[in-house]
């Protein structure tokens, strides 16, 4: 049997368990007479991730779901692959549906053109939904269901206890999960999620990149400032609510004042 190597009790993150790079974090929550998974990241890794589980001496057949925090390919374009292995079901915010049952390549991230980018995204039914203020039960703990949408629309997040699994709404670092139009972010949206979070009393963030870190409302309230300012910068395009530079070149225009260049 391969020893369990918890961060918390009844949490077990897969990239340390492997002592290796799978990709996103995958996070196991061992309720005892069984347990779920917390995203599950990409097609190549899943049977992996399947056989730790194995060697750790977990029952597969007590696999109470696999949720999806989001649908990016990252996080999910292995999940139709454990449903199937696992035999269990997938759960997810109905925001998520569409891309998920569907497999949609621009909402999730599977293909990005410009870059190159292209992996297969095979779709995956959705069997439980999860709104925000649900709580999931898993043996003998239980997790609270948060909506935190802004870097996609049905992105969740999770507390249980004293830690928030915060999805890609926070890294230690500051940043933040992608802002891109195509993908369905929205600045406003996620400003208040974070906000949330900042005034959570949780003590550890357990975020879906990177380490898992103590909560230090520094991180978050940088990270609530440079969103703040994103709302009105041209660079983020239609994520932008606004942009002042063009309010004031319109009426400038509309005002027929000509551009007076002395004083430069």
């Amino acid at each position: 049997m391969l020893k369990r190597k918890y961060l918390f009790p009844h949490v077990i993150e897969m990239n340390y368990q492997a002592g290796r790079r799978l990709g996103v974090n995958v996070y196991l929550i061992d309720g005892g007479s069984e347990f779920l998974l917390i995203d599950i990241g990409y097609v190549d890794t899943v049977e992996e991730i399947v056989e730790l589980i194995r060697k750790m001496d977990f029952n597969l057949s007590t696999c109470k779901m696999v949720i999806a925090t989001h649908a990016d390919a990252d996080h999910i374009q292995g999940i139709a692959r454990a449903r199937e292995l696992l035999k269990t079901k997938v759960a997810a915010h109905p925001l998520s549906v569409p891309p998920l049952e569907t497999g949609d390549e621009i909402l999730t991230y599977a293909t990005i053109k410009a870059q190159g980018i292209s992996i297969p995204m095979p779709p995956c039914k959705v069997d439980l939904l999860l709104h925000e203020g649900d709580v999931i039960k898993v043996g003998d703990v239980q997790l609270q269901v948060w909506h935190t949408p802004g870097h996609t629309a049905g992105q969740l997040s999770f507390k249980m206890g004293n830690l928030l699994f915060s999805g890609d709404n926070i890294y230690k670092d500051s940043c933040v999960g992608v802002i891109d139009a195509h993908h369905g972010s929205n600045i406003p949206e996620f400003i208040a999620s974070l906000k949330r979070i900042l005034h959570d009393d949780s003590s550890f963030l357990l975020p879906s990149h990177g380490p898992v870190f103590r909560r230090d409302n520094r991180i978050l309230q940088k990270a609530i400032d440079r969103l703040t300012e994103y709302q009105y910068m041209a660079d983020f395009g239609t994520c932008a609510i606004g942009w002042p530079l063009l309010d004031e070149w319109e009426a400038d225009v509309c005002a027929g004042r000509m551009p007076n260049f002395s004083g430069q």
